[in-house]
C-alpha cells in the first residue's frame, strides 16, 4: 500500500511518543508477573510504537526508533522462553516452575528477581520481534 505524503506532525510527534511507549511496555514488562502486564502485553505496546513509528515515517523511522532485526529478537526471545522452562527442570522442579531470589540493593532496598520474568522477557522478545517483522515486510511491499 502506497501512502501519500507523511504529515511533518506525525512523523515528530511519532517519534517523540516512541520513547515513552517503550518505557512503558518495560514498565509492563517488570510488573507483569505481580499484576496486570506480562511480557505479551508488553510486547503488543512496543509494537505500537514499532507500527506508529511506521506509520509516520515509513522504514527510516522505524529502524532510528528500533535498529534491531526482527529475526534475533526472535530468535533470542524463544531461546529465553524455552531455556526458563528446561532450567526450571534442571533444579528438579516442574518445567516452567517459577521461583525467586531476594536481593538487596544498596539505594534500593531489597528486590526480588522472580524467574517468570525470565519467560515473560522472552515472550516480549517474540512479540516485538513479530511486529517489527510484519513492519519490515509491509514496507519493502510499499517500497519504503
Amino acid at each position: 500500500m502506497k501512502l501519500g505524503r507523511r504529515s511533518a506532525i506525525l512523523e515528530h510527534g511519532a517519534v517523540t511518543v516512541a520513547g515513552p511507549l517503550l518505557m512503558f511496555s518495560a514498565y509492563l514488562l517488570f510488573v507483569g508477573h505481580n499484576q496486570p502486564g506480562g511480557g505479551f502485553a508488553a510486547g503488543l505496546v512496543a509494537g505500537v510504537a514499532v507500527v506508529l513509528a511506521w506509520a509516520a515515517g515509513g522504514q527510516a523511522t522505524v529502524q532510528r526508533v528500533l535498529p534491531l532485526r526482527a529475526s534475533a529478537l526472535l530468535g533470542a526471545g524463544l531461546v529465553l522462553a524455552a531455556g526458563t522452562g528446561f532450567a526450571s527442570l534442571l533444579v528438579g522442579a516442574g518445567f516452567l516452575q517459577s521461583d525467586y531470589v531476594e536481593l538487596a540493593i544498596p539505594i534500593v532496598g531489597k528486590v526480588k528477581i522472580v524467574s517468570a520474568l525470565a519467560f515473560d522477557t522472552g515472550v516480549y522478545l517474540v512479540v516485538v520481534g513479530m511486529a517489527l517483522g510484519l513492519v519490515r515486510a509491509l514496507a519493502s511491499e510499499d517500497g519504503a
